[in-house]
Protein backbone atom coordinates (compact mmCIF):
# COMPACT_ATOMS: atom_id res chain seq x y z
CA UNK A 1 0.00 0.00 0.00
CA UNK A 2 1.53 3.49 -1.39
CA UNK A 3 -1.47 5.69 0.74
CA UNK A 4 -1.04 7.00 4.11
CA UNK A 5 -3.62 6.88 7.27
CA UNK A 6 -3.86 9.53 9.77
CA UNK A 7 -6.34 8.66 12.78
CA UNK A 8 -7.06 11.38 15.34
CA UNK A 9 -7.86 10.51 18.75
CA UNK A 10 -9.20 11.69 21.74
CA UNK A 11 -11.27 11.79 24.30
CA UNK A 12 -15.24 12.98 23.71
CA UNK A 13 -15.54 16.90 22.99
CA UNK A 14 -11.35 17.08 22.18
CA UNK A 15 -12.18 18.31 18.65
CA UNK A 16 -11.62 15.63 16.71
CA UNK A 17 -14.44 16.19 14.04
CA UNK A 18 -13.76 19.97 13.56
CA UNK A 19 -9.95 19.42 13.36
CA UNK A 20 -10.11 16.03 10.79
CA UNK A 21 -12.34 18.15 8.49
CA UNK A 22 -9.64 21.64 8.75
CA UNK A 23 -7.23 19.33 7.90
CA UNK A 24 -8.93 17.36 4.72
CA UNK A 25 -9.80 21.19 3.61
CA UNK A 26 -6.02 22.28 4.22
CA UNK A 27 -4.60 18.98 2.47
CA UNK A 28 -6.87 19.25 -0.63
CA UNK A 29 -6.16 22.88 -1.54
CA UNK A 30 -2.48 22.10 -1.67
CA UNK A 31 -1.23 23.08 -4.65
CA UNK A 32 1.02 19.75 -5.62
CA UNK A 33 0.17 18.57 -9.47
CA UNK A 34 -0.11 15.08 -8.16
CA UNK A 35 -1.48 15.52 -4.83
CA UNK A 36 -3.42 12.39 -3.62
CA UNK A 37 -6.36 12.01 -2.88
CA UNK A 38 -7.81 12.63 0.31
CA UNK A 39 -10.31 10.37 1.89
CA UNK A 40 -12.14 11.81 5.23
CA UNK A 41 -13.78 8.72 7.33
CA UNK A 42 -14.77 7.61 11.03
CA UNK A 43 -15.48 4.98 13.11
CA UNK A 44 -17.84 3.51 13.75
CA UNK A 45 -19.56 4.76 10.97
CA UNK A 46 -17.37 4.61 8.00
CA UNK A 47 -19.53 2.36 6.15
CA UNK A 48 -22.66 1.52 5.51
CA UNK A 49 -22.89 -1.46 8.13
CA UNK A 50 -21.16 1.06 10.38
CA UNK A 51 -23.99 3.82 10.16
CA UNK A 52 -26.33 1.17 11.51
CA UNK A 53 -23.87 -0.11 14.76
CA UNK A 54 -23.12 3.30 15.35
CA UNK A 55 -26.66 3.88 16.32
CA UNK A 56 -26.35 1.10 18.23
CA UNK A 57 -23.07 1.86 20.07
CA UNK A 58 -23.90 5.43 20.11
CA UNK A 59 -27.34 6.03 20.94
CA UNK A 60 -27.91 7.15 24.61
CA UNK A 61 -31.48 5.94 24.93
CA UNK A 62 -31.81 2.20 24.64
CA UNK A 63 -33.87 -0.50 26.14
CA UNK A 64 -31.18 -2.96 26.74
CA UNK A 65 -27.93 -1.95 28.36
CA UNK A 66 -24.78 -3.00 26.10
CA UNK A 67 -22.92 -5.32 28.08
CA UNK A 68 -19.24 -4.19 27.72
CA UNK A 69 -17.76 -7.40 25.99
CA UNK A 70 -20.99 -6.81 23.32
CA UNK A 71 -20.02 -3.65 22.70
CA UNK A 72 -15.94 -4.57 22.07
CA UNK A 73 -17.11 -6.72 19.94
CA UNK A 74 -19.90 -4.71 18.19
CA UNK A 75 -16.63 -2.08 17.82
CA UNK A 76 -14.58 -5.03 16.23
CA UNK A 77 -17.73 -5.79 13.58
CA UNK A 78 -17.35 -1.90 12.69
CA UNK A 79 -13.54 -2.19 12.26
CA UNK A 80 -13.51 -5.26 10.35
CA UNK A 81 -15.90 -4.11 8.01
CA UNK A 82 -14.58 -0.38 7.53
CA UNK A 83 -10.76 -2.05 6.61
CA UNK A 84 -12.35 -3.99 4.08
CA UNK A 85 -14.44 -1.86 2.52
CA UNK A 86 -13.13 1.57 2.95
CA UNK A 87 -9.38 1.88 4.37
CA UNK A 88 -7.72 -0.77 2.24
CA UNK A 89 -9.38 0.26 -0.85
CA UNK A 90 -8.07 3.73 -0.53
CA UNK A 91 -4.84 2.89 0.90
CA UNK A 92 -4.10 0.98 -2.09
CA UNK A 93 -4.83 3.45 -4.61
CA UNK A 94 -2.30 5.83 -2.88
CA UNK A 95 -4.86 8.23 -1.07
CA UNK A 96 -4.13 9.92 1.86
CA UNK A 97 -6.86 8.43 4.95
CA UNK A 98 -8.13 10.48 7.66
CA UNK A 99 -10.14 8.85 9.81
CA UNK A 100 -11.92 9.79 13.16
CA UNK A 101 -10.79 7.18 15.77
CA UNK A 102 -9.11 3.46 15.12
CA UNK A 103 -7.63 0.71 17.35
CA UNK A 104 -6.54 3.21 19.94
CA UNK A 105 -10.14 4.17 21.18
CA UNK A 106 -10.94 0.46 21.58
CA UNK A 107 -7.75 0.60 24.05
CA UNK A 108 -8.48 3.48 25.49
CA UNK A 109 -12.26 3.18 26.33
CA UNK A 110 -13.02 -0.59 26.36
CA UNK A 111 -9.39 -1.12 27.93
CA UNK A 112 -8.77 1.82 30.30
CA UNK A 113 -12.14 2.36 30.57
CA UNK A 114 -14.00 -0.35 31.08
CA UNK A 115 -11.47 -2.30 32.67
CA UNK A 116 -11.73 -5.57 29.83
CA UNK A 117 -8.25 -7.38 29.45
CA UNK A 118 -5.72 -5.62 26.79
CA UNK A 119 -4.70 -8.42 26.16
CA UNK A 120 -8.10 -9.64 24.58
CA UNK A 121 -8.61 -6.67 22.90
CA UNK A 122 -4.77 -6.79 21.10
CA UNK A 123 -6.06 -9.52 19.60
CA UNK A 124 -9.62 -8.74 18.56
CA UNK A 125 -8.27 -5.52 17.48
CA UNK A 126 -5.65 -7.54 14.90
CA UNK A 127 -8.30 -9.80 14.11
CA UNK A 128 -10.81 -6.85 12.79
CA UNK A 129 -7.80 -4.81 11.27
CA UNK A 130 -6.36 -7.60 9.40
CA UNK A 131 -2.89 -6.49 10.52
CA UNK A 132 -3.51 -2.13 9.25
CA UNK A 133 -1.89 0.20 11.48
CA UNK A 134 -2.01 3.94 11.22
CA UNK A 135 0.76 5.30 10.18
CA UNK A 136 0.34 8.42 12.22
CA UNK A 137 -2.17 8.79 15.32
CA UNK A 138 -2.44 12.81 16.24
CA UNK A 139 -4.24 12.86 19.55
CA UNK A 140 -5.77 15.82 20.77
CA UNK A 141 -4.98 16.02 24.72
CA UNK A 142 -7.21 17.94 26.80
CA UNK A 143 -8.58 17.44 30.61
CA UNK A 144 -11.61 15.02 30.71
CA UNK A 145 -13.15 18.12 32.23
CA UNK A 146 -12.75 20.75 29.69
CA UNK A 147 -13.43 18.19 26.98
CA UNK A 148 -17.18 16.82 28.32
CA UNK A 149 -17.86 20.38 28.94
CA UNK A 150 -17.41 21.13 25.39
CA UNK A 151 -19.53 18.07 24.72
CA UNK A 152 -22.54 19.11 26.56
CA UNK A 153 -22.51 22.64 25.74
CA UNK A 154 -23.21 21.00 22.23
CA UNK A 155 -26.26 19.26 23.63
CA UNK A 156 -27.70 16.17 22.41
CA UNK A 157 -25.09 13.69 24.33
CA UNK A 158 -24.42 10.14 23.02
CA UNK A 159 -23.68 7.06 25.27
CA UNK A 160 -20.19 7.34 26.09
CA UNK A 161 -20.80 11.39 27.05
CA UNK A 162 -22.80 10.51 29.20
CA UNK A 163 -20.13 7.82 31.32
CA UNK A 164 -19.11 9.85 34.62
CA UNK A 165 -16.26 11.78 34.58
CA UNK A 166 -13.95 9.04 36.41
CA UNK A 167 -14.57 7.01 33.12
CA UNK A 168 -13.51 9.92 30.78
CA UNK A 169 -10.12 10.18 33.56
CA UNK A 170 -9.65 6.32 32.51
CA UNK A 171 -9.90 6.52 28.98
CA UNK A 172 -7.52 10.09 29.37
CA UNK A 173 -4.78 7.58 31.32
CA UNK A 174 -5.17 4.91 28.24
CA UNK A 175 -4.57 7.40 25.87
CA UNK A 176 -1.59 8.59 27.94
CA UNK A 177 -0.43 5.38 28.09
CA UNK A 178 -0.64 4.85 24.67
CA UNK A 179 1.31 7.71 23.54
CA UNK A 180 4.38 6.48 25.80
CA UNK A 181 4.28 3.23 24.50
CA UNK A 182 4.53 4.44 20.63
CA UNK A 183 5.97 8.15 20.65
CA UNK A 184 7.15 7.60 16.88
CA UNK A 185 3.53 6.63 15.91
CA UNK A 186 1.12 8.77 18.53
CA UNK A 187 2.14 12.80 17.91
CA UNK A 188 0.67 14.95 21.10
CA UNK A 189 -1.34 18.07 20.08
CA UNK A 190 -2.14 20.49 22.93
CA UNK A 191 -6.10 20.38 22.32
CA UNK A 192 -6.72 22.84 24.98
CA UNK A 193 -5.34 25.74 22.80
CA UNK A 194 -7.80 27.59 20.67
CA UNK A 195 -9.12 25.88 17.12
CA UNK A 196 -6.85 27.61 14.68
CA UNK A 197 -3.91 27.18 17.04
CA UNK A 198 -4.48 23.29 17.46
CA UNK A 199 -5.35 23.47 13.72
CA UNK A 200 -1.40 25.12 13.77
CA UNK A 201 -0.16 22.02 15.76
CA UNK A 202 -1.29 19.63 12.99
CA UNK A 203 -0.26 20.62 9.85
CA UNK A 204 2.77 21.47 11.42
CA UNK A 205 3.23 17.79 12.72
CA UNK A 206 2.10 16.62 9.30
CA UNK A 207 4.68 19.37 7.25
CA UNK A 208 7.34 17.32 9.17
CA UNK A 209 6.26 13.80 8.51
CA UNK A 210 5.16 14.03 5.05
CA UNK A 211 6.75 17.05 3.32
CA UNK A 212 6.34 15.47 -0.09
CA UNK A 213 2.01 15.73 0.25
CA UNK A 214 3.26 19.72 0.36
CA UNK A 215 5.54 19.56 -2.40
CA UNK A 216 8.67 20.48 -0.61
Amino acid sequence: MDGKFIVFEGVEGCGKTTQIERTSQWLSAQNTADAPMVTLTREPGGTQLGSALRQVLLESQTSEPLQDRAELLLYAADRAQHVHRVLKPQLDKGGIVLCDRYIDSTIAYQGYGRGLSLELIVQINYIATDGLTGDLTLWLDVAPEIALARAKRRGNCNRMEEEDLTFHRRVQQGYAALARAYPQRIARIDASASEDDVQTQIQTVLAERFPEWLGN
